[in-house]
């Protein structure tokens, strides 16, 4: 046997390549970015114009009330921007797919569907990171106040957080296959999310049960208070990993079922 036809059966062994993929997509969402600007743009536009609002309005209304709680505010918006960027990318993927006429081609890709969407979530989620970091950036140099930032910290609580927001998203992104127009129930998850995030977690206990509650209080008290992560308790860190570990399974298991039953009954063809 040459040493050629050793290295082609050698390579179609080893499989197709994860890298490969996490390269082609990460590619494929830059170039999206870059072709649509005006999109790109008004999306952090939207968020940064809406934090102004809060802040320089509630400034000139509530005062040294507003001041209080500016840290909160800061937070909660950060959170905000990378859980929309994670959660509206995974499933807005498979309705912009299906108008484009992709999402047949994509289960016939050889890493598999289900694959192929899990790096998509993960590319989802490592650019929610870069859009997070620039709106923090901005907002805290806006309001002046500059808060604990320790990456050893912040970023496995904000990846935690952002496990069960990847869970919806997946529960949203199976919907998208089976019912196609869903569109209206992802703007009302935008809002919940919202509420998710400034639940009183720290207050209520079972609180932290609801998916990003627990982590938005976290990693919260962390940014604000400068507590690192070594200095949790054990049992605050493991109801963090217990529930986010849970929607995401749970998430995944319907987005699972969702694309069997697309499969059994033809739907992948039709918008």
């Amino acid at each position: 046997m040459t040493e050629s036809g050793a290295a082609i059966r050698t390579s179609e062994s080893d499989g197709p390549s994860l890298v490969a993929l996490l390269k082609v997509l990460t590619y494929k969402q830059v170039i999206l970015l870059l072709r649509y600007p005006v999109n790109t743009a008004s999306q952090f536009v939207g968020l940064a114009a809406l934090f102004g609002i809060v802040f320089f309005g509630g400034k000139a209304v509530a005062g040294a009330a507003l001041t209080d709680s500016l840290d909160g505010i800061i937070v909660g918006f950060f959170l905000y921007s990378l859980s929309m960027v994670a959660y509206s990318g995974l499933s807005w993927n498979v309705t912009r797919e299906a108008q484009w006429g992709t999402l047949e081609r994509l289960y016939v890709s050889p890493h598999g569907f289900r694959t192929v969407m899990t790096v998509k979530a993960v590319v989802n989620v490592c650019m929610s990171f870069l859009w997070g970091a620039a709106l923090l950036v901005l907002m805290m140099a806006a309001s002046g106040r500059w808060l604990s930032i320790d990456p050893v910290t912040v970023l496995p609580l904000t990846a935690m957080t952002l496990g069960s927001v990847l869970g919806i998203g997946f529960v949203f992104a199976g919907l998208a296959l089976v019912y196609k127009r869903v569109e209206n129930a992802f703007q009302l998850v935008q809002f919940g999310l919202i509420g998710l995030i400034a639940a009183p977690a720290g207050n209520v206990e079972w609180m932290k049960l609801f998916p990003v509650s627990h982590g938005s209080y976290l990693t919260g008290v962390a940014m604000e208070q400068g507590v690192r992560l070594w200095e949790f308790p054990l049992a605050d860190l493991g109801l963090l990993v217990l529930t986010t570990s849970f929607y995401l399974a749970l998430g995944f298991y319907v987005f699972h079922r969702a694309i069997g039953r697309a499969r059994d009954e033809g739907l992948l063809g039709h918008y």
